[in-house]
């Protein structure tokens, strides 16, 4: 496919697992997420990529700071709220609600290999030690 066009809110709604790449291009990646109630993705920090998150459902926690002992900003959002994490920011995406919270995120440049699908947290995690 040259490139991606569809419903991206659809896509982020249909979606039941921690992780599916849904497109990869040389400069950008798309990428929808479902976090369980309570779950998280995890502090992280993201060198060399950008990253827009766009929240389609739930209402989540969206921590951020320049290291990880300085993660000094804590945010509400909820359904139809983005986010930019620039690169090299220390930040983590909670579900704070008690429904799925569903998103989509774009990194620029790509962060997951291609295809990558990870169906839980715990996948993900494993993925990422290896």
């Amino acid at each position: 496919m040259t490139g991606w066009i569809g419903n991206v809110d659809g896509a982020a709604w249909a979606n039941e697992y921690f992780r599916e790449v849904l497109f990869t291009s040389t400069h950008m990646q798309l990428v929808v997420m479902t976090l369980q109630p309570g779950e998280e993705i995890g502090l992280e920090v993201h060198d060399e990529n950008d990253q827009f998150i766009h929240l389609v459902s739930g209402r989540a926690t969206v921590t951020m700071g320049p290291s990880v002992d300085e993660v000094t900003e804590a945010h509400d959002a909820e359904s139809g709220w983005g986010i930019v994490v620039p690169a090299g920011t220390w930040h983590n995406v909670i579900n704070r609600g008690e429904i799925e919270l569903k998103l989509f995120t774009l990194y620029a440049p790509p962060h997951h290999a291609d295809g990558t699908v990870h169906h839980t947290k715990a996948d993900a995690t494993e993925a990422e030690v290896a």
